[in-house]
């Protein structure tokens, strides 16, 4: 089992999720976070000021899933986010030692 972790554009969450229901993706975990890559932030101007905005908006998505889906979740999230220009984000894959429904109690992959 895995845990892929995407860090995209706020306004692309729609597309992503779409494109995961599309792969039978059925459940995932979205945080607001901020943060900056490559581009260290942008400048903007405000009342005629300009200033740097150091840590950009972004949303964080946590998926758990099987070894054999990752390809095609990751492909998929990969296609929805992609705008083309600088910021898009980045896929993390780590490995997921073990799940539990609290519900039902069922493990691991019955879990997910």
């Amino acid at each position: 089992m895995k845990i892929i972790t995407a860090i995209i554009k706020p306004f692309k969450l729609d597309e992503v999720r779409d494109a995961l229901l599309a792969v039978d993706v059925h459940g995932m975990t979205t945080t607001e976070v901020k943060g900056y890559g490559r581009q260290k932030g942008h400048a903007e101007i405000y009342r005629g000021a300009e200033y740097m905005v150091s840590f950009l908006p972004k949303l964080q998505i946590e998926i758990a899933t099987t070894d054999d889906r990752v390809e095609g979740v990751v492909a998929a999230i990969r296609k929805a986010a992609c705008t083309g220009h600088i910021g898009d984000g980045k896929i993390f894959i780590t490995p997921l030692e073990s799940a539990i429904r609290i519900r039902t109690g069922e493990k691991d992959e019955e879990a997910l």
